[in-house]
C-alpha cells in the first residue's frame, strides 16, 4: 500500500517526510542495490588481478551502470528469484546472471560471487550505509543542532537565573552556561561519531579464505581483501567467522546513544525550564495546544524528541546485547535485527529534527527571571559564608545555615544582616557586593570557551 495513512510504522506514515532522506540508505532497495554493487566490485577487482580476463572498456561501463542505474524494476527481478530462493544473495547472483546472459559479459557468468560468502556482501553493503549515512546525514543535521543550542547560548551568555540542586533552589548561573553544558557533551559525542572507522569483511564462509585459497593459491589473498574493503573508505577485518564481528559497528552505535542520552537530559530540562517560566514558547496563529483547554502552549516539540530518543536507544541497546552474541560459527537471528538500522536510526533524526524545531521557538523569559532572581536572597549564602571562612570565621557557615536555612531572604534581610554582622570593613564591602544577579562566578567565560571550541 502507497496510501500513507495505512502504513504500519509511523516512519514511513507520519514522519515520512523526515525520514526521507534514509530511504537512499536502509531501505530494501538501497540494501539490493548496494549489494549489487559489492558483487559487481568484486567481479572488476578479481579483473584487476588478473584473476580473470581483463574487462573492456565498455565492459567496465556496463558493470558500472548495473549499479548507477539500478531500477525499481532490477530490484523487483531480484525478489522474484529470491521468492524462489528464500535466498536474498542468491538472488542477486541470479539478477546478475541475468543482466550478463546476453553480453560479451557471458563467459564470466561462473566468476560471479566467486568464492565468496554471503555476509561478504551482505556486510560490506550495510557498512557502506552506515558511513554514508552518517557523514550525508547524521552529521549535518548534529552540526546544526549544536549550533543552534549555540547560539541561544551566546544570546543569553549573561542572563542570570536562579539554577536547582535536587529540584530547590540553589546558586545563581546564567541560562546560556546552563545550554553550555550540553553542547560541550554533545561536541564530545558528535568528535566520537564523526571519528570512528567502520569496519567490514571479505573472509570467507568460516573467516579463513577457504574456497578463495583452494581455487588460486597463488593470489595474496589478505592483501586483496584489506585492499577489496578500504576502497569504500572502510577498515578491514581479517579476523573474522563467517560474519564480521560487530563490535566495531556497535561502538558507533554507542557513541548515538550516547547523544541522544544527552539530548534526553536536555529536553527534559528544556522542559523544566518552559514549566517554570525560565523559557517561554512562541505562540503560533492557529496552532491548538489542548482539545478542551484554548490557553495552553505545550513543549510538543522537545516532549516528541524525548520519545523517538528513548525509542532509538532502546534499539541500540538491543544491538548491543544481541549483536555481540552469535552461535558459534553464525546464526540468522543477526539479520533480521540488521536490517532494523534504518528504524533506529529513523527515530533518531526524527528525535533531532524536532528538538531543533523546538530551539526555534523557546526564547528566555527575562522579567520572570530576574523577578525570582530578586525574590530569593538565600541563595547567595553560599558566596557570603565562604568570604567569611576566607577570614577566619569558623562558624561562618552555621552562621548562614542558621539565618537562611528554610527561608526566603529579601534584599533587605541581606543588607541587614551585612550590617549587623561583626566584621571588618573590607570583608562587609565583600559581603554587601555580593547580589543574586552578579553572583554567577566565571559563567560568562565557561560559556564563551564552549561556543569558541
Amino acid at each position: 500500500m502507497t496510501d500513507s495513512l495505512h502504513l504500519l510504522s509511523s516512519l514511513d506514515g507520519r514522519y515520512a517526510d523526515m525520514t526521507a532522506p534514509l530511504c537512499g540508505h536502509f531501505s530494501e532497495f538501497a540494501f539490493l542495490r548496494d549489494r549489487v554493487r559489492v558483487e559487481l566490485d568484486f567481479l572488476a577487482a578479481l579483473s584487476k588481478i588478473s584473476l580473470i580476463r581483463p574487462l573492456t572498456s565498455s565492459e567496465s561501463a556496463q558493470l558500472k551502470s548495473i549499479n548507477t542505474k539500478f531500477s525499481i524494476a532490477d530490484a523487483e527481478s531480484i525478489q522474484a528469484h529470491e521468492r524462489e530462493t528464500r535466498h536474498d544473495v542468491k538472488a542477486i547472483e541470479y539478477f546478475l546472471q541475468d543482466k550478463f546472459q546476453d553480453t560479451t559479459l557471458k563467459d564470466l557468468l561462473p566468476w560471479i560471487h566467486f568464492g565468496l560468502t554471503s555476509e561478504d556482501v551482505n556486510n560490506v553493503a550495510q557498512a557502506i550505509a552506515l558511513r554514508h549515512s552518517r557523514d550525508g546525514i547524521f552529521l549535518p543535521a548534529l552540526d546544526a543542532l549544536i549550533n543552534s543550542l549555540c547560539e541561544f547560548a551566546r544570546q543569553t551568555r549573561a542572563l542570570p537565573m536562579l539554577a536547582r540542586t535536587h529540584g530547590q533552589f540553589a546558586v545563581p548561573t546564567t541560562l546560556g552556561k546552563e545550554f553550555a553544558v550540553a553542547i560541550a557533551r554533545l561536541k564530545s559525542a558528535r568528535d566520537e561519531i564523526a571519528a570512528h572507522r567502520f569496519e567490514a569483511k571479505l573472509t570467507g564462509a568460516v573467516g579463513n579464505f577457504n574456497a578463495l585459497q583452494s581455487a588460486a593459491p597463488q593470489i595474496d589473498w589478505l592483501a586483496f581483501s584489506k585492499d577489496f574493503i578500504a576502497q569504500y573508505d572502510l577498515t578491514p577485518n581479517l579476523i573474522t567467522t563467517q560474519i564480521l564481528p560487530y563490535d566495531n559497528w556497535i561502538r558507533y552505535f554507542d557513541a548515538l546513544r550516547m547523544a541522544n542520552s544527552i539530548l534526553i537530559d536536555f529536553s527534559q530540562d528544556i522542559w523544566r525550564y518552559i514549566s517554570d517560566g525560565i523559557l517561554k514558547q512562541a505562540v503560533v496563529q492557529g496552532e491548538v495546544g489542548s482539545s478542551t483547554m484554548p490557553q495552553k502552549v505545550n513543549p510538543i516539540d522537545f516532549e516528541n524528541a524525548e520519545g523517538n530518543l528513548g525509542v532509538a536507544n532502546s534499539l541500540f541497546t538491543h544491538y548491543a546485547q544481541k549483536l555481540t552474541v552469535s552461535r558459534l560459527q553464525r546464526d540468522l537471528s543477526d539479520s533480521t535485527v540488521r536490517r532494523t538500522f534504518g528504524t533506529a536510526l529513523g527515530h533518531m533524526l526524527v528525535a533531532w529534527i524536532n528538538f531543533q524545531h523546538g530551539l526555534k521557538r523557546i526564547a528566555a523569559d527575562e522579567d520572570r527571571i530576574k523577578a525570582e532572581l530578586n525574590s530569593h536572597w538565600e541563595v547567595i549564602a553560599e558566596g557570603a559564608q565562604t568570604i567569611l571562612r576566607s577570614v577566619g570565621k569558623p562558624d561562618a557557615y552555621e552562621s548562614l545555615k542558621q539565618q537562611t536555612r528554610g527561608r526566603v531572604l529579601t534584599e533587605s534581610d541581606y543588607t541587614v544582616w551585612c550590617e549587623a554582622i561583626d566584621v571588618d570593613d573590607e570583608t562587609r564591602r565583600r559581603l554587601q557586593s555580593l547580589s543574586p544577579a552578579s553572583y554567577i562566578g566565571l559563567a560568562i567565560q565557561l560559556t564563551d570557551q564552549v561556543i569558541a571550541r
